[in-house]
């Protein structure tokens, strides 16, 4: 068996494009799906992943490491996310035609299933104004869900540091959220690795009084040292790792011993062996995993695979059910979430497929980004920052959207 093409597909989720791959084999009608999306990067990474064919085509996929390895180590350049999430649509994809050849899902591939289902925690709920009362109701929405857990960051557009007011309001905020679920929900706060040590730490000690399961990525992942420093000095557990690209970047972390909630995203991993790694290594220092996961929904299916075989995993982000309504019609097999916990598939591979006649119905957009540091992104309306028009942001997105969206785009065809 050999890979023969991979068609890619960017769908205009309104706050960021969600780029998902189709893998054919020589076998009839045996193909695999993965994803690759990353913020404002959709048609970078589609480049990238047809750029690599020749590392992937004509290979076996159960050949996963050789592959990877292929498609990093052999051609010597390093491209963190961007390179790693084009990566990871093909590693996805290989495994879920695997888990189809064998008829088994992809955990039993992995390990086996360990968890009956997992426990998830919501986050893309905050979607209104930046204040106490916004930040409440939504979060009594949540709750009515049946969730146990949700993150949100309280931050606005602040950077490095903040003026007392920005710290006041954050406070208020997260305050509002505790009062609303009450003493025995989880609230996660976000940091968007905005912040330095200085103001990491700050904020970490103001928010022990409403006992938070973790402040996550409070600085810059590029300074593994900080972050460590951060968790060190706080009482409250720091999360870190979304960003991460490669397993040694989360041993130089765990090396400091004071960061103990690993955030792996497969995605940015370049796929679910390298996550499944990243697991084990966990493990080994006595840490557990919350998988990070803010795409779509086929990224959301990897993380089901992973978590349903991994002892030390924490808990699920989630975002499904604070998507776009259509989001449920694009795949064959929905995420389903039940008083808080996410419902592991039984089927094979990925448990799940793409409805490829709905995806044209949403083609992408030049403008479907997330600003994190652009007031009232906490809307999840889209960029704020719109391109002028007859830009070439705006003429490039009206050439190439619908070949992109509706057919598909194969490597070796214009993308």
């Amino acid at each position: 068996m050999k890979i023969t093409r991979a068609t890619t597909y960017i769908v205009g989720n309104p706050w960021k494009n969600w780029l998902f791959v189709r893998l054919d084999t020589d076998q009839p009608g045996l193909y695999g799906v993965g994803e690759g999306t990353l913020n404002a990067f959709a048609k970078t990474i589609e480049a990238a992943i047809h750029e690599l064919a020749p590392r992937y085509e004509g290979m076996d996929p159960f050949q996963i490491e050789t592959i990877y390895q292929r498609m990093t180590r052999d051609i010597y350049s390093e491209g963190a996310q961007i390179h790693l999430n084009a990566v990871a649509a093909i590693e996805t994809a290989c495994w879920d035609i695997i888990g189809k050849v064998t008829g088994r899902p992809i955990y039993d591939l992995l390990g086996g299933r360990y968890h009956e289902s997992l426990p998830a925690y919501a986050n893309g709920w905050y979607q209104g104004e930046r204040t106490p009362e916004d930040f409440a109701a939504n979060a009594a929405k949540v709750i009515e869900r049946g969730y146990k857990a949700l993150k949100f960051d309280p931050f606005g557009a602040n950077w490095r540091a903040m003026v007392p007011a920005e710290r006041r309001l954050s406070l208020d905020i997260v305050a509002a959220v505790r009062e609303t679920v009450g003493p025995d929900t989880q609230i996660m706060i976000e940091g968007h690795r905005r912040f330095s040590v200085a103001e990491a730490v700050w904020f970490g000690h103001a928010l022990e009084e409403f006992n938070p399961t973790w402040f996550e990525e409070p600085t810059d992942h590029t300074k593994i040292d900080a972050t460590a420093e951060v968790g060190r000095k706080l009482a409250i557990p720091v999360s870190a790792g979304e960003s991460f690209t490669t397993t040694h970047q989360f041993a130089e972390l765990l090396k400091y011993n004071s960061v103990h909630i690993l955030q792996p995203d497969p995605s940015s991993m370049g796929g679910i062996w390298r996550t499944r790694m990243v697991c084990a290594m966990a493990d080994a220092h006595y840490a557990v995993v919350a998988p990070h996961q803010a795409q779509g929904p086929i990224s959301t299916a990897v993380c089901v695979q992973i978590g349903a075989c991994t002892p030390n995993l924490l808990v699920q982000e989630l975002f499904d059910e604070f998507n776009v309504d259509w989001e449920r019609e694009i795949v064959t097999n929905p995420v389903e979430q039940v008083d808080g916990r996410i419902q592991i598939p039984a089927g094979p591979g990925l448990g799940t497929d793409l409805n490829f006649a709905e995806l044209e119905k949403h083609p992408y957009q030049v403008t479907n980004f997330l600003p994190l540091f652009a007031p009232g992104w906490e809307r999840r309306e889209g960029s704020t920052e719109k391109p002028a028009p007859g830009s070439a942001a705006v003429a490039a997105a009206d050439e190439t959207a619908p070949e992109t969206v509706g057919a598909g785009a194969a490597a070796g065809e214009e993308v």
